[in-house]
């Protein structure tokens, strides 16, 4: 494998999770404009980061170990499949990116030999 591609395969999950975690803390954003006192925004933005910092964990044990960002993503993809079954355009918009780098986590964890003997 050419040693750009294999660069590639190593860093595009890894900064795909990173996009889509600063993707994700976007919807966050709206509790700014709900009129909240200090301490609802501080509650309310807390509870809205959940996800992203669940996103964030994954994302750090996925860098040493790829398998587990291959089940993290992917679980985290049909979780939200599975609860917002109700709006399809939501779960394209949110299960296919994290379907896709878990796809990518699990490339480099089958290929994990060959992309860390190149890199």
């Amino acid at each position: 494998m050419n040693r750009s591609v294999v660069r590639l395969l190593y860093w595009a999950p890894r900064v795909l999770g990173i996009g889509f975690a600063v993707f994700i803390s976007l919807f966050a954003l709206d509790v700014f404009g709900e009129g909240y006192t200090f301490r609802q925004t501080v509650v309310a933005l807390t509870m809205h980061l959940i996800p992203t910092a669940i996103v964030v964990v994954g994302l750090l044990l996925a860098w040493r170990w790829e398998w587990v960002g291959a089940v993290v993503f992917a679980g985290a993809g049909i979780l939200y499949m599975i609860s917002a079954w109700n709006h399809p355009d939501w779960v394209l918009l949110i299960s296919g990116p994290l379907f896709v780098v878990g796809a990518l986590f699990l490339v480099n964890w089958v290929k994990r030999g060959e992309l860390r003997a190149r890199t």
